[in-house]
């Protein structure tokens, strides 16, 4: 049944991930729907995957770096159908959706072996940190594809070059506020993920905070993003600098979450 659920996945991402490139470049209402549409099936497929795994476990699968992989490609598929949905913004899937892809294949790639669940990870309170860390990190993602049209877009702009990919991306105005709304949804779930992180890590280790690589680069993400929403609000920043900081953060989180082992889980 996993093998089952895995291949739709795939098939679907994968089919879904070429009809969104294809629309950087041939302009279709019905290459939109199919491209909306395999996507949202490949979406089920995931989650249906991931249901039957936790299942069969007993647990969420979220324990190494596999299933994070896993768990973070359907996050960021099921966060962009919301977005696109809100905003219609198809074109925003040929930058998001190959990160989706190409996270899904690396977990099917690395090894994860089926182990019983370690102590440590018996907690709520991890369950509760992880779901609410991958979330915030789709968001993250999300906000990281679009600061990249907008500056596509601003360039385009401002070397007056409207060919075919200034015409197909979205104004400028839309972009600023998919990023904004993506923000006010990430960091408020990150802030809570990294307050019951630390509660975990008092009952794991007697400590609320011990500085290992993975807390103390999680604190680095999550100034980041803390100044690029302080920055909005209360300066009032916006287009470039915004962008740029975003796409920043978006690369800090993923050092964090790739690049820096976990002293418990990851």
């Amino acid at each position: 049944m996993t093998h089952v659920f895995f291949t739709l996945t795939l098939l679907c991402y994968g089919c879904a991930t070429a009809a969104y490139l294809a629309c950087l470049v041939r302009t279709s209402a019905v290459l939109n729907l199919w491209a909306s549409r395999l996507l949202a099936g490949g979406c089920a497929a995931h989650l249906l995957s991931t249901i039957h795994l936790a299942v069969r476990e007993k647990h969420l699968p979220l324990t190494n770096m596999q299933e994070s992989l896993s768990f973070f490609s359907l996050a960021i598929v099921a966060g962009f159908i919301f977005f696109e949905r809100r905003y219609k913004v198809t074109t925003l899937g040929s930058f998001v959706t190959p990160m989706a892809l190409l996270m899904f294949i690396v977990s099917a790639v690395l090894h994860g072996e089926v182990r019983p669940l370690p102590p440590v990870l018996q907690s709520n309170w991890f369950w509760i940190h992880a779901l609410l860390a991958f979330f915030s990190y789709a968001a993250f993602t999300i906000a990281a594809g679009v600061a990249i049209m907008y500056l596509l877009q601003r360039y385009f702009l401002k070397t007056r070059q409207f060919g075919g990919l200034f015409q197909k991306l979205p104004p400028l105005d839309t972009m600023d506020e998919i990023s904004y709304r993506c923000l006010t949804i990430g960091f408020p779930l990150l802030t809570v993920a990294i307050i019951t992180g630390s509660i975990w890590s008092e009952q794991a280790m007697g400590s609320y905070w011990v500085w290992d690589p993975k807390q103390t680069w999680s604190l680095i993400t999550w100034l980041i993003y803390a100044a690029l929403l302080h920055g909005r609000l209360v300066i009032g920043w916006r287009g470039k600098r915004a962008a740029v900081l975003s796409i920043l953060g978006f690369v800090v989180l993923l050092v964090t979450f790739i690049g820096m082992k976990h002293s418990i889980s990851w």
